[in-house]
């Protein structure tokens, strides 16, 4: 077994103390904080989604805390593949990805199942290049947090109440 294949094998599961979500939880709109988060994720403000989705994430004891926490993680070892930290960027994102991976296909608008298997797709690759090649990866091709329909238009809404001063 080759060292990328070793790595993916090992790849973090859900957490073993995670309740399940309930589909009530799942079936609520989006709130603010999340589609604030959102949209930072997708301009590539991976910092500012975390601190975002931190405050979301810290102030709800619900197990749908996972989504939140999942999007952030993600949103943070993308960051640290941008500044060339493979193996934060390797961590971190493969706990975000266990998180998304123990959450319904779609929740609180979310596509979660479309981010999961589209970070895992970044996550392989890295680990194809592995630790001296990782800088090859094209972080322009970074996928993004889509929402269901109507989503895509909330999220740019949040945007743009934000750009008006309105957080």
């Amino acid at each position: 077994m080759d060292a990328a294949q070793d790595s993916r094998a090992s790849l973090p599961g859900p957490d073993a103390h995670a309740d399940a979500i309930s589909p009530r939880a799942c079936g609520e709109p989006a709130p603010a904080l999340l589609l604030k988060g959102i949209g930072e994720f997708n301009e590539g403000r991976y910092w500012e989604c975390h601190e975002t989705l931190e405050e979301l994430w810290r102030a709800n004891p619900s197990p749908v805390r996972d989504l939140y926490q999942g999007i952030l993680q993600v949103g943070v070892g993308f960051h640290h593949l941008r500044r060339g930290n493979y193996a934060g960027a390797v961590k971190v994102l493969g706990r975000g990805l266990a998180r998304l991976r123990s959450l319904p296909e779609m929740c609180q608008g979310v596509r979660v199942a479309e981010l999961a298997d589209a970070g895992r797709t970044v996550y392989d690759r890295v680990l194809e290049l592995g630790p001296d090649r990782a800088g090859e990866f094209d972080v322009s091709s970074l996928p993004r947090v889509r929402l269901g329909p109507d989503g895509d238009a909330a999220i740019a809404s949040s945007i743009g109440a934000r750009g008006r001063g309105a957080d």
